[in-house]
């Protein structure tokens, strides 16, 4: 499946999501570090307990090559649940990119030496660990559910997940409107306007006329 999620990634978010119905936006802000980068793969989740990070030392030993590691806990917070070290292991794990719903920290020593990690914010307070919190269980992060080996797709603009039985369809759907988008670039580059082609012009000319 790594193809795939290779093609998803280079597909980029925006038409992922709106190719598979405007489903799966993690509707939340966030930080890519380093930016310019776009990955895709299957979610690795760990639910950690309130500003505690101890599941997240627990899920390394979980990770698998390829996939994208989700680190949150039940209400976001500016809480580093991610530092250097941490990103070392997700690194030599092979891991595709993290997602953490939380803070970073060491964020330049991050983007120097990988894994590719999107953050909801950079902050030096660390967390505890104490608290065992769960492995591959369902979230809700940004309006959307993410089940554990459900595909996340993740790069500047944002993140977009799609679900794991959905793969096959979401991407056979991204790859038509891929070649419709490519139509309409070479109608724009020869001149053509969309404010034409879709119609809006004729409209908009004619709600004129009624105003009459």
């Amino acid at each position: 499946m790594s193809a795939a999620w290779d093609e998803l990634a280079a597909a980029g978010t925006a038409t992922v999501y709106e190719a598979y119905g405007r489903r799966g936006l993690l509707d939340v802000e966030w930080l890519p570090l380093p930016g310019g980068r776009a990955v895709a793969g299957p979610a690795r989740i760990a639910l950690c307990g309130q500003d505690d990070n101890r599941t997240v030392h627990e899920v390394m030993a979980h990770a698998r090559p390829g996939e994208v590691l989700v680190l949150t806990m039940p209400q976001p917070r500016p809480v580093a649940l991610l530092g250097d070290l941490l990103a070392t292991q997700a690194r030599v794990r092979g891991v595709a990119g993290v997602l953490v719903n939380a803070s970073v920290r060491d964020s330049a020593d991050l983007v120097r030496s990988g894994p590719a990690v999107w953050t909801r914010w950079r902050r030096i307070r660390g967390a505890t660990k104490t608290e065992r919190g769960s492995i591959d269980v369902p979230v809700e992060i940004g309006g959307t559910t993410i089940e554990p080996g459900d595909v996340l797709v993740l790069d500047d603009d944002g993140v977009t997940a799609v679900a794991r039985s959905d793969v096959d369809s979401a991407l056979e759907s991204v790859r038509q409107r891929l070649s419709t988008e490519e139509g309409l670039r070479a109608r724009w580059q020869a001149g053509e306007l969309s404010y034409d082609a879709y119609g809006l012009r004729a409209e908009d000319e004619t709600d004129e006329r009624g105003q009459r």
